[in-house]
């Protein structure tokens, strides 16, 4: 036990640059509370004391502001950063070295019972503030989930999501380098590239036609005046 929380306070010092010490990350961090009070509520749930596994989530959320319940799947080294308004729901599954900020919402669209409803999140995933994934798909390994973006479709592994609903503006294979809030500098949503294009091709036509209009408007006018000058 000593050894895994180490451990998530280890990766806390590496993804967090405010962390100064471990008294602090053991004090001050909502999030390490909150993973910690749900390995509690978790042994009770698997022990079928699901009553007092839930009363001991409720307990949690109470304390730190995040919502995990005890049937959700949590992995080693996951940090929920901030935290406040964190909500992980019963059929969730977060991987081994994930990042959630505030306001994520792991959610599920169904309401059968007994179904897997809630999103999988593979390794080192990381989900920006406000993020809300819903439905029990899967986010690939270190995908990265921009934030305030709403997620209701699988995403492969190294992908890039934004928007509302959700789109990949990067794919594939990628650096592992730990991006805060999902955020990668200079990165190019190919979206708002293409529709930029449009836009300036847009007003390309806009000046030819403009031209057109003056050349046409001086033929006329040419004419009337030979027109006027055969009378």
């Amino acid at each position: 036990m000593l050894r895994k929380l180490r451990s998530d306070i280890a990766c806390i010092r590496e993804r967090d640059p405010a962390a100064r010490s471990t008294l602090e990350i053991l004090l001050c961090y909502p999030g390490l509370h909150a993973i910690w009070i749900h390995k509690v509520s978790r042994w009770f749930w698997q022990h079928n004391l699901r009553l007092l596994g839930r009363f001991t989530s409720h307990l949690g959320r109470f304390v730190t502001g995040i919502e995990i319940h005890p049937g959700a799947k949590l992995g080693s080294c996951v940090f929920i950063d901030h935290g406040m308004g964190v909500v992980i729901g019963e059929t969730a599954e977060v991987g081994d070295g994930c990042t959630i900020y505030q306001g994520v919402t792991l959610g599920g669209t169904s309401l059968e019972r007994g179904a897997k409803r809630h999103p999988t999140l593979g390794q080192g995933v990381v989900v920006g503030g406000g993020a809300k994934i819903l439905g029990g798909f899967t986010v690939g390994d270190n995908a990265r989930i921009g934030a305030n973006s709403v997620v209701v479709k699988a995403v492969p592994a190294g992908a890039t999501v934004v928007g509302i609903p959700g789109r990949i503006i990067e794919d594939g294979v990628r650096s592992d380098r730990f991006a805060p809030y999902a955020v990668v500098l200079e990165q190019e949503d190919p979206y708002a590239k293409a529709l930029q294009q449009l836009v300036e091709y847009t007003q390309e036509l806009e000046r030819a036609v403009s031209g057109l209009q003056e050349k046409l408007s001086r033929l006329e006018k040419s004419e009337r005046e030979r027109l006027r000058a055969v009378k």
